[in-house]
């Protein structure tokens, strides 16, 4: 009888799959396996977690700045919210000191407009009692005869002056030139007959609103201080500008005759080149404001304020000018 041979059975799927992942297993232990210097590998790490240290300490302090910033930041938004509010305030007050001001434009226009028109019904009825050839012949203004072509001011800049009386000065001078809308010319020197404008000696300034605020801005900066003396600047004016053509009114503005000469000295120097006769014929108009710089309110004036408002007063009356005495300096 013939013996069968016994069939052994196929390697089955699941038998393959234990060997593959065995070996799977094995080749993944060989990657992840430490490989090489050990020292070398721990120094890599060492080194790796100071660099994630370091990178940490770092992101720490960026956000502390972050922090610092935003309220940087916060207080700035605070600031130009409370500047754009301060802004908002001053545009609506200058959108009312502007509607204020239009106002009152239009009011002294308005006023202007009515002065004019009694001026012109007041010289029509004088016109018509008086005659057409009337003429008015001495025009008066605060007193002052405001008749001349040119002006000339001389100034007492003494020490005494710029200290105590400059700002009431700049006033008088701005006041004086209200009172002459347009001149020929203008000219200014001190009490010892240098002029504000050495390039411009003996000649005269043309008049301008321009020069007229040249001149007063000038007045801060002009050091050519004299001695309290009136006569040198106002012989040196009439010597250098006087033409018989000429209408010239002088302005002497000071405090104070500290000098060694007479007053009847001062007075023939002066008649001796104004000569004409007594009054309004003199060459040259002398005016004169006194500041009351050694003269207070309650106190007692120095000889030399006395001396200096005799003197002035005489010059003033003998060549067809005004005496004007402050009272105050404010």
């Amino acid at each position: 009888m013939r013996k069968q041979r016994r069939v052994l059975p196929e390697a089955s799927l699941s038998f393959l799959d234990v060997i593959s992942c065995g070996f799977g297993a094995i080749v993944l232990l060989l990657v992840i396996a430490r490989v090489g210097d050990p020292s070398a590998l721990e120094e890599a790490e060492n080194q790796l977690l100071r660099s994630v240290r370091d990178y940490q300490e770092r992101l720490f302090e960026i956000r502390g700045e972050s922090v610092v910033l935003d309220e940087r930041l916060k207080s700035r938004k605070e600031q130009l919210s409370e500047l754009t509010e301060r802004v908002a305030r001053l545009e609506a007050k200058l959108a009312s000191v502007s509607k204020q001001s239009d106002q009152l434009s239009q009011s002294q226009s308005r006023e202007k407009e009515r002065l004019q028109l009694v001026l012109q019904a007041l010289s029509e009825e004088m016109q018509r009692l008086l005659g057409p050839e009337f003429l008015q012949q001495n025009q008066l203004i605060g007193g002052i005869p405001a008749d001349s072509d040119y002006i000339i001011f001389v100034i007492d800049n003494s020490g005494s002056m710029q200290s105590s009386a400059w700002d009431k000065l700049k006033n008088e001078m701005i006041n004086i030139l209200d009172i002459y809308p347009a001149v020929n010319g203008i000219q200014i020197m001190n009490c010892g007959g240098k002029y504000m404008f050495p390039g411009e000696n003996g000649r005269w300034l043309i008049d301008s609103p321009a020069i007229r605020d040249k001149i007063l801005a000038k007045l801060d900066s002009w050091y050519a201080v004299c001695d309290s003396d009136p006569a040198p600047g106002i012989e040196k004016a009439i010597r250098a500008f006087y033409k018989p053509t000429r209408k010239i009114s002088i302005y002497f503005l000071g405090d104070d005759f500290d000098a060694d000469r007479s007053i009847r000295n001062v007075v023939k120097a002066v008649e001796k080149l104004n000569r004409t006769h007594l009054g309004a014929n003199r060459l040259v108009r002398i005016h004169t404001i006194g500041f009351p710089v050694r003269f207070r309110p309650g106190g007692t004036p120095s000889d030399e304020a006395i001396k200096f408002a005799a003197l002035m007063r005489e010059l003033s009356y003998n060549n067809g000018g005004t005496f004007i005495g402050l009272n105050s300096l404010n």
